[in-house]
């Protein structure tokens, strides 16, 4: 299923007011990706998914390498990528979607403290957001006995359809029958993008990412 989409920016603070202010919606500080250089704003999107603002933490150090999903090299908020959650172990999947084509890389750990001190662990691959996939094939997670983010995010929004269009759309839609992300979203072949529509309080709102 959908997991949570991301929203990199270089400006955490003013991507989630401008969200705030064009959805009609409050977002959540989510915390700190400690040695990364990043930290979050979430906001719930409908049942277990959530959107993910993520950029520059200012309480932190730069890092000694670059910030994950490529935000030390945005000018402006971009949808770069999509996090799935399969119902079986991650090995496993990455296992056999290795044997359909794609190499979703090795699993990581990673971890985040919320501003309430509840400690999040996790297991995730890591987003593939060169060509040819430029961030529509998802990245995958296992939030463990962790509580889900969107437990306790509000749900004041929808995502009603996820839009992306790949070079071998087969081969992308092998790959998400593996992980069973539901309805919700549509492939097409093409040029990689990544299209997300979202019914808002304040109307039908869009995020979109284009080659």
């Amino acid at each position: 299923m959908i997991d949570h989409l991301v929203l990199a920016t270089p400006d955490v603070a003013a991507t989630a007011a401008r969200v705030a202010t064009e959805w009609g919606i409050a977002l959540t500080p989510g915390g700190s990706h400690v040695g990364r250089g990043t930290r979050n704003e979430l906001t719930g999107l409908g049942g277990a998914a959530y959107l993910e603002v993520v950029g520059p933490d200012e309480q932190q150090p730069d890092p000694p390498f670059p910030r994950p999903f490529g935000v030390d090299d945005l000018d402006e908020p971009t949808l770069v990528a999509w996090c799935a959650r399969p119902e079986r172990p991650l090995d496993d999947v990455v296992t056999r979607c290795l044997a359909l084509g794609i190499d979703l890389g090795e699993v990581a750990a990673m971890s985040r403290a919320r501003p309430d001190g509840v400690v999040l662990e996790w297991r995730l691959t890591v987003p593939l957001l060169g060509a040819p996939h430029d961030g529509t094939v998802p990245f995958l997670i296992d939030w463990l006995a962790s509580p889900h983010p969107a437990a306790s995010l509000p749900h004041d929004c929808r995502l009603v359809r996820l839009h992306l269009t790949h070079p071998d759309a087969d081969l992308l839609r092998a790959v998400l029958a593996e992980l069973g992300t539901g309805t919700a979203i549509e492939v097409r072949t093409g040029q990689p993008a990544l299209h997300a529509v979202v019914d808002t309080p304040n109307g039908r709102r869009e995020l979109g990412l284009s080659r």
